[in-house]
């Protein structure tokens, strides 16, 4: 064999283990998943796989550079949600943890809270609506948007810090939690306060309501059970002191102090008392994020 026909024959016998590994266009179908899978079995079979493809003898060209640019599992923090900064970095293989009471403001009590929105954003005109990163002040144009979007939505107690976990901690995570909040106790939840608080980075200041009495008891025992699988999974617990709140809104930077005073002014001016109960409603269960996924954890007991 002479060598023109000798590097013919290297080339076809390269092409044809080019199209062996990579298989044909069905099989690529559902690359772009990036949901964090729901047992450990998928990602040994995919890790399995991975270790065959590596111990073929010829190697493969590198792959294009667009499928190096996949969705970041913990980008739904900072994509519709600009209030929410990621204080920990992206690591390939994390998602975002974060446990929670879902939390509905009554129907009765939106048309107060608008009232209240509207007088504080006179004062301070930089202020956005939590999550949805909207100007309070486009919003208060149009009640009904503003009951909506401001108030009409789910809110947060978080019952423990955003962390990110490995793809192997997810199932024992949530199998923990179920255990633990098996039968959760119905309990009312009293949002007694408006409060300011900054975060940890010093980049935003919320103005929240909290809970100060009623509920209080109950959701620190909450918070107290996640701490203990976030210990056994060795992820940081909570702050020390908790002050379980609902966020409503933020502005950046630290002004902490000037929002507290326009807010006292507020409520001395208008109808709405700081020490008047805000609003009141029902436990209804917890509920856990993990990357782009919820999960239910429990129902409050009717």
């Amino acid at each position: 064999m002479n060598k023109p026909e000798r590097e013919a024959e290297f080339r076809v016998t390269r092409m044809e283990a080019l199209i062996a590994s990579y298989g044909d266009d069905s099989s690529s179908s559902s690359d772009g998943d990036v949901s964090p899978p729901t047992s450990p079995s998928s990602l040994h079979n995919s890790n399995s796989e991975e270790s065959q493809a590596k111990s073929e003898p010829v190697r493969l060209p590198p792959p294009p550079l667009a499928l190096l640019n996949s969705p970041n599992p913990l980008d739904y923090m900072e994509i519709g949600q600009g209030s929410r900064v990621r204080n920990f970095p992206h690591i390939e293989g994390n998602y975002a943890l974060h446990i929670f009471i879902p939390v509905y403001i009554p129907p009765t009590t939106m048309k107060n809270l608008a009232l209240f929105l509207k007088r504080i954003v006179k004062v301070v005109p930089d202020l956005h609506v939590v999550d949805v990163d909207i100007p309070l002040s486009n919003l208060c144009k149009d009640d009904q948007k503003l009951e909506q979007v401001a108030l009409g939505r789910e809110f947060h107690i978080s019952l423990g810090r955003t962390v990110p976990v490995r793809v192997h901690q997810i199932d024992s995570i949530l199998t923990m939690l179920r255990q633990k909040f098996s039968s959760p106790k119905q309990y009312w939840i009293d949002f007694s306060k408006w409060e300011v608080f900054v975060n940890d980075e010093q980049t935003r200041s919320f103005l929240a309501m909290e809970v100060v009495a009623g509920g209080l008891a109950e959701v620190t025992r909450q918070i107290q059970s996640v701490n203990e699988i976030y210990r056994f999974h060795n992820l940081p617990e909570f702050y020390k002191d908790p002050r379980p709140h609902i966020s409503l809104l933020w502005a950046s930077g630290n002004v902490s102090d000037l929002l507290k005073r326009r807010v006292t002014e507020v409520l001395s001016a208008g109808t709405m008392s700081q020490s008047k109960r805000i609003f009141t409603c029902k436990f209804k269960g917890i509920k856990c994020r993990i990357g782009h996924k919820q999960y239910k954890i429990c129902n409050g007991k009717p």
